[in-house]
């Protein structure tokens, strides 16, 4: 047949038609261009892979790169006729389906087909992945006795990696599902040899949250679409389109909405901000001297500093405006240099720059009492110091969400949105980095890849992140002062 299909190829079709149709008839669609925070999550993924590679040792490793076909099955023929312990990313192509297998382990009656994954859990689509390797393998030849997943384990701690990972059993799992295998590549095999199947938008689209193609499917979703209800969920908002309600405007006020949803439609039906009647109620825990705190963090797959688990947000950078009781504020910041543990000096320069403040205000402040949670484990000599950050925290996030909305919210309470709204002449247009994950994923590159970069590129890179956490804290600034002189309108 013209096409083939890969294991990301069979996923996709698995999860929708539409998505495994474009995706190999549109490769160059600009839904599929890799974000840099993308690049780094296959980094660290194969970072994973190597690593797993020791819980299974002895084994050879197929090297070849994944679009040489030919060379990877002629090494994987190879290697099995060696009868060596292992094998580092067999390759096997069986009934149009190519796939790669991270580790297949030679046992007494067969094989274990083990596929790495760099998450601390099974997943839901973890079972089909391994079920179409399975059954791949088997059409190859192989005799598959035993289908693994090994994922990172969220309880190792660094320095003892010894206990990175842990291999879960999905074989009865993969043995239900492998007998539909077959009918199920067919029928994408016709997939992509036919013309755009179209599904239409149903269960696939609520399941599938980060759907590269979402908005393909979806009707025009411009203005305040149903689809933009607080918390509403697609199911429901999918449900009113049905109805014939495509834009909150026409939504009537007798349709049952959640309160805060409730809330959106009256202030795009009467195109204006609503305001609660308790908002100054919700903004007295705000006393002076106020301090404005804002983390970044890295967050790594296989951890590197003492005490540190898997995927762990560890701060690595924070912007703190301070009140200097004259009318104006102090600018505090900090930002990891090296790949030293950086959490000692950040708490230093953190306890330091809140010394006086009485209130710590964060936007979400969950994130930040993490953060100090963090850093309060690793650094028990000065945790009263930062125990008393965290008494002192006061969150800006429930009293705009639960008190105001403005139409241009569109159903989102984040400081992206809000600002815009509520303070139009601060935005981050004008910044090198404007938003949180790739700020993360250029932190980490900074401290782990430094020869990525060229001096002068380090120092633009380093100021664009400065640049970019001290923005959180400014437009925090204008936005408690925008909330205190907002008067109630319900």
């Amino acid at each position: 047949m013209p096409h083939q299909l890969t294991k990301s190829r069979f996923m996709d079709g698995w999860h929708c038609p539409n998505l495994l149709w474009w995706r190999v008839h549109e490769p160059a669609s600009e839904e599929l261009d890799v974000s840099p925070a993308l690049k780094f999550r296959f980094a660290q993924g194969h970072a994973v892979d190597i690593a797993a590679r020791k819980q299974v040792p002895g084994g050879v490793a197929i090297d070849y790169p994944h679009d040489r076909a030919n060379e990877r099955l002629r090494a994987t023929k190879h290697a099995l006729a060696m009868n060596v312990p292992a094998i580092y990313g067999a390759t096997f192509l069986a009934n149009h389906v190519y796939v790669v297998v991270d580790i297949l382990e030679r046992a007494p009656d067969g094989y274990h087909l083990i596929e790495v994954k760099s998450t601390t859990s099974v997943k839901a689509e973890h079972v089909p992945d391994v079920a179409i390797q399975t059954y791949v393998a088997r059409a190859s030849g192989i005799k598959v006795r035993r289908s693994e997943l090994m994922h990172l384990n969220r309880a190792c701690r660094y320095p003892d990696l010894s206990n990175l990972f842990v291999r879960e059993d999905l074989t009865e799992h993969v043995e239900e599902m492998v007998p539909i295998l077959a009918e199920e590549v067919i029928a994408q095999l016709e997939t992509l040899e036919g013309p755009y199947p179209a599904l239409a938008i149903g269960e696939q689209c609520y399941e599938m949250t980060d759907c590269p193609f979402f908005d393909r499917c979806w009707p025009d979703r411009s203005g305040h679409h149903v689809t933009t209800l607080y918390r509403l969920g697609l199911e429901r908002a999918h449900e009113l389109m049905r109805q014939g309600y495509g834009q909150i405007e026409d939504l009537p006020l007798d349709v049952k909405l959640p309160k805060l949803a409730h809330r959106q439609r009256r202030a795009v039906h009467e195109g204006s901000t609503i305001v609660g009647p308790k908002l100054a109620e919700a903004l007295e825990p705000f006393t002076g001297p106020i301090a404005f705190l804002d983390f970044e963090t890295v967050s790594l797959a296989i951890p590197v500093w003492d005490g540190c688990t898997p995927w762990q947000q560890v701060p690595a950078q924070f912007s703190c405006h301070v009140e200097d009781g004259r009318g104006g504020y102090i600018h505090h910041a900090w930002l990891a240099d090296t790949a030293d543990d950086p959490r000692e000096p950040i708490a230093n320069a953190l306890i330091e720059a809140c010394v006086d403040a009485t209130s710590i205000v964060a936007y979400y402040a969950s994130f930040e009492k993490g953060c100090l949670d963090t850093l309060i484990a690793a650094l028990p000599h000065r945790a009263a110091d930062l125990e008393s950050i965290k008494a002192r925290l006061v969150d800006l996030y429930p009293v705009v969400r639960d008190h105001v909305y403005h139409p241009d919210f569109y159903g989102s309470f984040s400081l992206k949105t809000v600002i815009p709204a509520l303070v139009p002449e601060l935005d981050y247009d004008d910044l090198g980095i404007a938003e949180g994950e790739l700020a993360s994923t250029e932190i980490a590159r900074m401290l782990f890849k430094p020869e990525t970069l060229s001096p002068a590129e380090r120092e633009t890179l380093r100021d664009d992140l400065l640049a970019y956490c001290a923005r959180d804290t400014e437009v925090m600034v204008a936005l408690l002062e925008r909330l205190r002189g907002m008067e109630t309108a319900e």
